[in-house]
């Protein structure tokens, strides 16, 4: 069976990324003055290594990051998440839970899906308002994004409409990691290619989040429509994709600290990522077979391969959507067998310019008045390369 090609193909350098016209004319430049004046190093703290210039560039970018995830899962938690989220040492500073008929088609993905929400929304402005704090504690400059804050949020009664760093409503979302973590025989750090689990889903533009109060309503039975199911269900699957971004971004540049302390905090946070990432997965897995316009979800169980409708035992382990724990494959070199492990793992594959480059194709910084992306791409590949460059010293 022939793998289709999916974006861990696509060129992950600046050059070819601009060149291919993704990214707004006049976006600003941010590179070296988010950096510590001239000084090259802090005192470390646990292992007597420095604190370098590399360390803090890959602390800034992950900063940035944090921040557009902490704005995208804020819109979620707007409309979808729990109205009364529990205890959290992090106050949301918003209303959740604005549109019921939303919940309810999140409700058949699981029942627990506003607590989840809610809970991964503070998580990630835990991750950023933490990674801000360290960073000035050592004597470098915080992150703060807020300037391209342009992009309109829905327009569903309550929220607040305010610019967004994100645009939930035209996403076009790679669902290759699903049969990339079942795959025992490929790995992208070595070249291997996965199909989408919802092929329609990586292409066009899909909206995860209601645009306006006319995609709200119930039936007479009480029932919401396929098109409002539809939204719900790409919300799950862009859930999945945008964490396990993080649970390979965080090692890959783990990779490339050199102070302990550093290591220890990517370790810790890209574990909670990798949490996020497997509840998502999960709950994907869930999203009934509807279609909706040229958007179909297909039944991951009925062993077919949704991309080409080929059948037998190898197409069934591929999509079966129990299985959602990561199979063994080939990892470093294939004469050591195959191993259980998180993918990819390489600055090529998962590093911060790649991560960059799939958020932007993922439609996550579209803005709709000009159908091109905000110069926050331009403003987040430039702290990418700065952390891709990063080296361990030792």
């Amino acid at each position: 069976m022939k793998k289709s090609e999916n974006s861990m193909k696509r060129p992950t350098n600046r050059r070819a990324f601009l060149t291919n016209g993704m990214v707004a004319a006049g976006a600003v430049t941010m590179g070296a003055s988010l950096l510590p004046g001239t000084s090259a190093a802090f005192s470390g703290e646990e292992d007597g290594a420095p604190i370098t210039k590399g360390d803090i560039a890959i602390l800034t970018f992950l900063s940035a990051l944090e921040q557009v995830e902490a704005d995208l899962w804020i819109q979620y938690a707007e409309l979808g998440g729990a109205t009364n989220q529990g205890l959290s040492p992090i106050d949301l500073p918003f209303t959740g839970g604005l549109a019921p008929d939303y919940i309810t088609g999140l409700l058949v993905l699981d029942g627990d899906m506003p607590q989840y929400i809610s809970d991964n929304t503070d998580d990630e402005i835990s991750h950023h308002r933490f990674l801000n704090n360290y960073l000035e504690s050592k004597g470098a400059k915080q992150i703060d994004l807020s300037r391209f804050a342009i992009l309109p949020p829905s327009r569903v009664t309550g929220v607040p409409q305010k610019g967004r760093l994100t645009n939930l409503k035209q996403l076009t979302i790679d669902t290759s990691w699903w049969t990339r973590y079942r795959s025992e025989t490929a790995n992208p750090d070595f070249g291997g290619t996965f199909e989408n689990a919802v092929p329609d889903l990586a292409k066009g533009q899909h909206p995860a989040i209601p645009l306006s109060d006319g995609d709200l309503g119930v039936d007479a039975k009480g029932n919401i429509s396929n098109h409002l199911q539809a939204i719900a269900n790409t919300a799950g699957f862009h859930f999945a994709f945008i964490e396990q971004g993080g649970s390979s971004l965080y090692p890959a540049l783990a990779q490339k600290v050199t102070n302990l302390e550093v290591l220890r905090i990517l370790l810790s946070i890209g574990g909670s990522e990798i949490m996020h990432f497997q509840t998502w997965h999960d709950k994907a897995g869930n999203a009934t077979n509807i279609t909706d316009g040229n958007l179909t979800f297909p039944n991951l169980n009925a062993g077919i391969d949704p991309n080409n409708g080929a059948a037998g035992n190898n197409i069934a382990d591929e999509f079966q959507t129990n299985l959602i724990m990561p199979e063994p494959t080939f990892f470093l070199d294939k004469k050591l067998g195959p191993v259980s492990i998180i993918r990819p793992t390489s600055t090529q594959q998962g590093g911060a310019v790649a991560s960059v480059v799939s958020f932007a194709e993922d439609g996550l910084f579209l803005d709709p008045s000009t159908n091109r992306n905000t110069g926050i791409v331009d403003a987040l590949i430039r702290l990418a390369e700065e952390a891709d460059e990063a080296r361990r010293k030792i």
